[in-house]
């Protein structure tokens, strides 16, 4: 700041009020610094405030965490890893197909039944698919059977929208592999549980998702609420998700939770591993929050009931 000067001083006094002045001017320069001091600290004390805020929330989002089921830093194969649970009492209320229907229910996890290899040819295939398109919020959906895909705040079918030129996106390789991986995850899934694999069907909706931070326009972007698979899609008696990207690398958050009366236990997603389980009430479940990165994975599902029942895709 510049010291302030008398014009034209006159008397004796002129140099006593000139030191005065000059002594206020250094008074006012002091108490501009300790003010910015101050707002500097408070400044600071907001700062750590909001970063403690921050990591308990963060905390937070781990601590209903009774139990992780699989990292993603372990590998789970040859032979899956079983969790069984008691079957819920709502299969009294559903008809019985015999050999398939659950007479024991629970969760599993395996890294044996897809290769890393096939993994990564699976997500680029999702991702040219969902190339096309997208949603507008965080959740993109990509189904091969029905041909839905996501497209801003609506769907549309990738077979009549873009016609021949799906032939330029999609290859026969790339549909032989996915029906490959689909028998294999059916054929885990009926030795695990002691099924006979003939009498499970493929159902919808089975299909391709994307998910990222990016926050939700309509409530098919909210894909973390808790759920049932049998009681929102009814036709489910088995649920399979088979990751295509990693947690911690590809995306944080979005991990598979079950959500048990005695805690949660969580599956940390790895490309290539199958996670698979009896779709009652016995598994309610929510996938959380997607924070960073984006997360692709493959849902497959399976009824009893063959009036529910889709055939494999194939390029029209």
């Amino acid at each position: 700041m510049a010291l302030l000067r008398l014009r034209n001083p006159k008397g004796p006094n002129a140099a006593e009020i000139e030191r005065k002045i000059k002594r206020g001017n250094a008074l006012r320069q002091g108490s501009s610094w300790r003010g910015s001091r101050g707002l500097l600290a408070l400044l600071l004390v907001a700062l750590c405030a909001s970063t403690v805020a921050a990591w308990l929330y963060l905390a937070s989002l781990d601590s209903d965490i009774t139990e992780t089921l699989a990292s993603r830093r372990e590998m789970i194969s040859p032979q899956p890893r079983v969790y069984s649970v008691q079957c819920s009492e709502d299969y009294e209320n559903y008809k019985r197909y015999p050999g398939c229907t659950p007479q024991k229910c629970g969760r599993a996890v395996t890294d044996g039944v897809v290769t890393s290899e096939e993994a990564q040819a699976l997500r680029r295939l999702a991702e040219r698919g969902l190339a096309l398109a997208g949603s507008e919020g965080g959740a993109s959906i990509l189904d091969l059977h029905s041909g839905a895909l996501s497209m801003g705040k609506q769907f549309v079918n990738i077979y009549r929208y873009f016609g021949e030129q799906i032939a330029d996106v999609f290859t026969e390789e790339d549909f032989k592999l996915y029906r490959d991986v689909r028998g294999r995850i059916q054929a885990v899934i009926a030795e695990t549980f002691g099924l006979d694999r003939t009498l499970m069907y493929l159902t919808k909706p089975t299909f391709f998702s994307r998910i990222n931070s990016t926050a939700a326009k309509t409530q098919h972007d909210e894909y973390w609420h808790p759920h049932i698979d049998k009681e929102t899609y009814g036709s489910f008696d088995y649920t399979s998700l088979l990751y295509l990207s990693d947690y911690g690398s590809d995306f944080t958050g979005g991990r598979f939770v079950f959500m048990d009366q005695n805690g949660n236990r969580t599956v940390e997603p790895r490309a290539g591993r199958v996670s698979f389980f009896s779709s009652g009430s016995e598994n309610l479940h929510r996938v959380e929050k997607v924070t960073w990165g984006t997360r692709y994975a493959i849902t497959v599902s399976f009824t009893c009931d063959p009036s529910h029942a889709i055939s494999d895709p194939s390029l029209p």
